[in-house]
C-alpha cells in the first residue's frame, strides 16, 4: 500500500499505537495481521507469553480492502496519532499462527461470565498466589521449569462457571482490555474457539482437544 490509512477520528489511531506498544512489549519482534473491510480495519497479534490471540479494531473513514501481515513495530512507526492516518508497513512473512483466524460469524454467547470487576479480582488472586507459592519454593526448586509448571498450573484454571482459561483474563487486563470501570463484556464460542469480547478489544484461543498445543508461562 502507498495510501495511509486515515482513521474515523484521532482517537482510534491513539487506542492502536496503545496496544500495538503493549504487544512489542511482550514481543519486540511482534508481527499482527490486518484485515480491512466494511469501513473497519481489525489487527490480530499474538503475545507470547499468554499463547492467545488479541484483537483490536479501529473504525476507518475512508473505505479500504486489503489482508496482510506486517511488523507491529513498523505499523506503530506509521502510526500518526494526532493526524488521525498510519502507513501501512510491507508485508512480512507471517507466523503459524496468523494463518489461523477466528471465524467472523456464528458466534453464540455463554453464560456465567463474571462483571469487569470479578475478572480483575480474579486476575490479581491468580498473581498473589503464584507470588505466593514461588517464595515458599526452596533454592534448589526455584528453576524455570518449576516456575512455569506452577504457572501452568494456576493460568489453565477457568474462570468461575465458564470454560474460559484465566491466562486469557490475564491477556485481557495485561493489553488494557479490561478498564477500572464496569464496562460490558461477553463470552462467545465458535466451533472450537472462545472469545472474551469487551469495547476495548477481543482475546479469542482454541479450546483443549482442537490441536492447538498450549503453553503457558507464568506471569506475575
Amino acid at each position: 500500500m502507498t495510501a495511509p490509512l486515515h482513521f474515523a477520528d484521532a482517537r482510534e489511531a491513539a487506542d492502536l499505537a496503545a496496544f500495538l506498544a503493549r504487544l512489542i512489549h511482550y514481543d519486540r519482534a511482534a508481527a499482527v495481521r490486518l484485515q480491512a473491510g466494511g469501513g473497519a480495519l481489525a489487527v490480530f497479534g499474538r503475545p507470547p507469553s499468554f499463547e492467545v490471540l488479541a484483537i483490536r479494531t479501529a473504525r476507518l473513514a475512508d473505505p479500504a480492502v486489503f489482508d496482510r501481515t506486517v511488523s507491529a513495530g513498523e505499523l506503530l512507526e506509521g502510526i500518526e496519532e494526532t493526524a488521525g492516518k498510519a502507513v501501512v508497513p510491507d508485508m512480512v512473512t507471517g507466523p503459524p499462527w496468523a494463518g489461523v483466524l477466528p471465524p467472523r460469524g456464528g458466534w453464540r454467547e455463554l453464560p456465567g461470565l463474571p462483571d469487569v470487576t470479578g475478572m480483575r479480582g480474579a486476575v490479581a488472586a491468580a498473581v498473589a498466589e503464584f507470588r505466593a507459592r514461588d517464595e515458599e519454593l526452596p533454592p534448589e526448586r526455584r528453576t524455570r521449569a518449576e516456575r512455569d509448571r506452577l504457572g501452568r498450573e494456576i493460568w489453565s484454571r477457568t474462570l468461575a462457571e465458564t470454560p474460559l482459561p484465566l491466562r486469557a483474563v490475564h491477556a485481557a487486563h495485561s493489553l488494557g482490555f479490561l478498564p477500572p470501570q464496569e464496562v460490558p463484556v461477553a463470552l462467545l464460542t465458535a466451533g472450537t474457539w472462545l472469545r472474551l469480547r469487551t469495547p476495548y478489544g477481543s482475546i479469542a484461543l482454541r479450546t483443549p482437544g482442537s490441536g492447538l498445543t498450549l503453553s503457558v508461562r507464568p506471569l506475575a
